[in-house]
């Protein structure tokens, strides 16, 4: 099978643009930025794409690259980071600029290349750097500048290598897919024969391979996530040998516990556990603002609380099944390689009785390779609701990382209701399926305020509502004033210990998309 092989230097969107060949149609494989040439099988291998980094190239401790991958003849990408390397390799100079480039930036041709067939003049691309091109390599050429006068992309047709410095990978680049069509198929000629359902088939026998005859237990939360690996379990292997288990944390949506265990009756799954396990969860909180720690303590509780259901059922010797997705692992520093930096810990990830478990091969995570949108492709795939598919992302450690600061009961209480009301009336007005992730965030601070002639100081929440395909890059939705302005009246109006409403107009970069 043809394929697109990605070599990853720590980038925080390598596994974006290996799933952005796949949407053509191309498969793509990531291996480590800086593998040995020599360890390569490219039998198969069309082109090469080098990525992004967090690391800038004149880094004592950043990645490097075998020169032999310049030398393969293959058609050859190199983004934002890959392109630094190659000139840095290649005798040019890369420095830091007092202009950052972040965001978006209008691209202005200087020469034609086929990578940008078909794409006009002064469109918007997507740059993350602060370091840019200073001095080209020698044998290289100019294609094309950013709007601020830095190279935006370059070419060498000794070496077969283009480099951009902005990510086509972005769903917020225009014509970032055509772009990366042209590269696939046009300049690699491969042939795009590559599907879901294709990853559907390799994915049901990689876990019948791991789970063998062992039961396999799968924390459920109701979410996109689980529930789609709750479905593929049940596709891969026999119902009696699949245990889905919900546990309350205390930290849930409201009716959340409701709502999971209509979903689940509807697999026909023979073993289904329904847990209250609050009392577990918020006691270790207490105090705790840290929200690093907040994520550790929750996800070592997880597995402790997991581990005594699991005993007292008798389900010993089993396999823990987790919706992991990709964009869990690079946020949490497991991407490929040993260079991605820890942007957030997610606690089914860097808990260390989690590393203890995926050490010994004990946890199956089928999402693994997967974006948030592929995942509700696979959904539909298998055939699940897509009521249940098209349901917003909610984190692993819920409540308990929108909520800034120490997490207690009353706190959670407050925001369940506030967060209920914001998604009820995103329902009601028709903008919940426009929107890619809408929440409430419990602030760690009061403000005053009136409430007829009476003083008085409230809690403080902040709207969250984004736009996305992937959940690496986000913009803000551009809600009508009327439409904000009547939802904090409702959330002030029907929760008395609210007294102010604040929105969030933060795009991803720089900000993530949950605050902690």
């Amino acid at each position: 099978m043809d394929q697109i092989l990605v070599l990853d230097f720590g980038s925080q969107t390598a596994q974006l643009i290996a799933r952005r060949i796949r949407d053509i149609g191309v498969y793509s494989h990531i291996v480590p930025g800086n593998i040995p040439f020599d360890e390569i099988d490219l039998s198969e291998v069309r082109g090469l794409i080098f990525s992004g980094s967090p690391f800038s190239v004149y880094e004592p401790s950043a990645p490097t690259l075998d020169p032999e991958f310049l030398n393969t003849g293959l058609p050859t990408l190199g983004i934002c980071y890959g392109l630094q390397r190659v000139t840095h390799d290649g005798g040019g100079k890369v420095e830091k600029k007092t202009t950052r480039e972040f965001g978006r930036s209008r691209i202005h041709y200087r020469s034609t290349h086929p990578l940008f067939d078909s794409i006009p003049e002064n469109f918007v691309s997507w740059m993350s750097h602060g370091d840019s091109l200073d001095t080209l390599a020698p044998g290289y050429t100019l294609i094309a500048e950013s709007e601020n006068g830095h190279p935006a992309a370059v070419g060498c047709k000794e070496k077969n290598f283009v480099g951009i410095q902005f990510h086509p990978e972005v769903t917020h680049c225009e014509f970032g897919t055509q772009i990366l069509t042209n590269f696939a198929l046009k300049m690699c000629g491969a042939r795009n024969t590559w599907n879901m359902n294709t990853y559907l088939e390799n994915e049901t026998e990689e876990i019948r391979r791991v789970a063998g005859n062992r039961p396999v237990l799968l924390l459920i939360s109701g979410g996109v996530d689980s529930t789609v690996v709750g479905g593929l379990l049940l596709k891969s292997l026999p119902p009696h040998q699949v245990h889905l288990m919900y546990i309350d944390t205390g930290m849930m949506r409201k009716g959340e516990s409701a709502q999971v265990a209509l979903t689940l009756e509807a697999f026909g799954a023979e073993n289904l556990y329904l847990i209250n396990a609050s009392s577990d969860f918020l006691p270790p909180l207490k105090g705790v603002t840290d929200p690093e720690e907040k994520r550790r303590i929750i996800g070592d509780t997880f597995i402790r609380v997991q581990e005594r259901e699991v005993n007292n059922r008798n389900i010993r010797d089993s396999l823990l099944a987790q919706g992991t997705l990709y964009t869990d692992l690079i946020e949490s520093g497991k991407g490929v390689g040993k260079s991605a930096h820890v942007i957030k810990s997610h606690h089914n990830v860097r808990s260390p009785l989690v590393e203890e478990k995926r050490a010994r091969g004990d946890i199956i995570e089928p999402l693994g390779k997967l974006y948030k949108d592929e995942v509700r492709r696979l959904g539909l795939t298998l055939g699940i609701d897509p009521k249940v598919v098209g349901r917003h992302p909610f984190p692993g450690p819920g409540l308990g990382v929108r909520i800034l600061g120490e997490v207690t009961p009353e706190k959670c209480d407050i925001l369940r209701e506030a967060d209920a009301l914001f998604i009820d009336e995103l329902r009601a007005r028709g903008l919940y399926d426009k929107i890619w992730q809408a929440f409430c965030v419990l602030l760690p601070v009061r403000s005053v305020g009136v409430a007829g002639d009476t003083r008085e100081y409230g809690s403080v929440v902040a709207l969250r509502a984004i736009v996305s395909s992937d959940g690496m890059t986000a913009d803000v939705y551009p809600f009508e004033m009327k439409d904000l302005l009547n939802i904090s009246s409702k959330i002030t109006n029907m929760i008395p210990s609210v007294g102010r409403v604040t929105y969030d107009i933060s795009s991803k970069p720089p900000a993530t998309i949950e605050w902690e």
